[in-house]
């Protein structure tokens, strides 16, 4: 679930931050997030998947 919601694309979107169906964020340099749907780009950082609780993997491993 982690996978197909942090590499989401949608039609009508191609902003992420755009799209209200959009949860998550992820680059490699920032890692994951859950997105802020505020208007803008904002993200909290997560390390733990919000649906199983797995450790999410960081540029560091």
């Amino acid at each position: 679930m982690m996978k197909d919601n942090a590499e989401r694309r949608c039609d009508e979107h191609p902003d992420p931050f755009d799209c209200p169906d959009n949860l998550i964020f992820f680059s490699l340099r920032d890692g994951y997030g859950l997105i802020i749907h505020d208007g803008g780009s904002s993200y909290i950082a997560i390390k733990y998947c919000p649906w199983c609780g797995a450790i999410l993997p960081s540029d560091d491993d």
